[in-house]
């Protein structure tokens, strides 16, 4: 059996792939090496990954958020040998590669991530040739669901967003005071996740000016400090994938053109290509 992860901040898709072809899938929270140790990801396996699956595992094809360098990719395929020790392949790749072979295949393309976080690549085809690093939820994360909620709440402390959608916001949240969020943003666990919880607001109020607005200058910063960096960018079409991507697909579409950019592909989850990028190898 090959089992095959796409793991987020917030959520990882697991497809299971039979010898003869069957799949099936399950869910478990979002892996991050960076924020999770061995003990922790072993633990989630064990329980809420390994009862879904029955038969043996034969190779583990896993890619995720914070897998960044040797380190942290070694943290997690020990934690995955911990719960399938006969499994004879175990690859460990970021979550970037799962966009890049989910969205382009073996063709040459840019793919990019707007999820929780967001991320881009120059895909050769084959590999990962080129790409404008990000830096993380603090430092960037721009077009990301933890960016959109991160602006929208300092709209909302500093008293920038406007009375009618204020009455919303705490209708829907409460009154939300400084020392919760810096609560939330410095001293708990996955605040990109904390933040990303306020960005369904937006999309729910996204016909009002001021939400349209944040959406569309957070996605106009995402091609301006990393796409438009691209060499030829203009000349390939930019795929993305991503619970962001997908569901202000409109507005983000309006602002690549407006940056004179082609949209290809746009997937809410790479899981299904994944699964059919590696039932064809």
């Amino acid at each position: 059996m090959i089992l095959i992860a796409e793991s987020g901040s917030t959520k990882t898709d697991w497809r299971m792939i039979t010898e003869d072809g069957q799949v099936s899938q399950c869910k478990t929270i979002g892996l991050n090496p960076y924020y999770q140790n061995l003990d922790s990801i072993t633990e989630e396996l064990t329980k809420n990954l390994l009862p879904n699956v029955q038969g043996q595992v034969s190779e583990v094809f896993y890619y995720g958020t914070g897998v960044t360098n040797e380190e942290k990719s070694e943290v997690v395929r020990q934690a995955i040998l911990s719960v399938f020790p006969n499994a004879q392949k175990v690859e460990v790749h970021s979550d970037m590669l799962a966009a890049a072979h989910a969205l382009c295949g073996h063709e040459m393309g840019i793919a990019c991530i707007l999820g929780t976080g967001s991320n881009s690549c120059f895909y050769d085809g084959n590999k990962i040739a080129f790409q404008i690093p990000p830096l993380g939820f603090w430092l960037g994360d721009e077009g990301s669901g933890g960016y959109l909620g991160k602006q929208l709440i300092l709209s909302y402390l500093h008293k920038e967003m406007p009375d009618d959608l204020i009455i919303k916001f705490e209708k829907r949240f409460g009154i939300i005071d400084r020392l919760e969020i810096i609560e939330n943003g410095y001293q708990k666990p996955f605040p990109n996740r904390y933040f990303a919880s306020f960005s369904k607001f937006l999309f729910n109020n996204r016909q009002d000016p001021f939400a349209y607005h944040l959406v569309s200058d957070a996605f106009g910063l995402f091609f301006e400090k990393y796409l438009l960096k691209y060499p030829d960018v203009k000349n390939y079409k930019i795929h993305f994938t991503g619970s962001v991507a997908f569901y202000y697909s409109d507005i983000l579409r309006r602002v690549a053109t407006d940056k004179g950019c082609t949209v290809g592909v746009i997937m809410e989850s790479p899981i299904a290509g994944l699964t059919l990028f590696h039932k064809s190898e």
